[in-house]
């Protein structure tokens, strides 16, 4: 079920803010799928979702292959019969200031501050489409 991305409801919106582990899923360089678990943040005001990791990790790595127009991408979540997807294209952010308020948004979701980690980077994911049942 698709949602309008200038009126998402409440439940949908509040969906967001649940202590739920997501999926990320983003594209090989054969175009098959490499699915993740990861915490995501969603600013739907902003239309953007934030994930933070490693510089060096796989999903950095597919999403740095689709150059500087993105890689198409997804995050999901589920829980019970309420499920959402956030469909998008993603970034790579490494400014250091951007990168701090992703994991302040990752401590006030999931109720923890991740350890330091010198190499951190964030996935943004600029939303251009909004499914699911919350």
């Amino acid at each position: 079920m698709a949602h309008d991305l200038d009126d998402l409801a409440p439940e949908y919106l509040a969906f967001w803010s649940e202590h739920l582990m997501c999926t990320l899923t983003t594209l090989r360089p054969d175009g098959t799928p490499h699915v993740v678990p990861v915490g995501v943040t969603f600013d739907a005001n902003q239309r953007i979702a934030r994930v933070i990791t490693r510089k060096d990790s796989a999903k950095v790595a597919h999403i740095l292959a689709g150059g500087a127009d993105g890689a198409r991408v997804a995050v999901c979540q589920v829980a019970r019969r309420r499920w959402a997807t956030l469909e998008g294209v993603a970034r790579i952010r490494t400014d250091t200031d951007v990168v701090a308020d992703a994991v302040r948004r990752y401590a006030e979701r999931y109720g923890r501050v991740p350890s330091p980690n010198p190499d951190r980077v964030m996935v943004e994911i600029t939303v251009t489409r909004a499914l699911g049942r919350a």
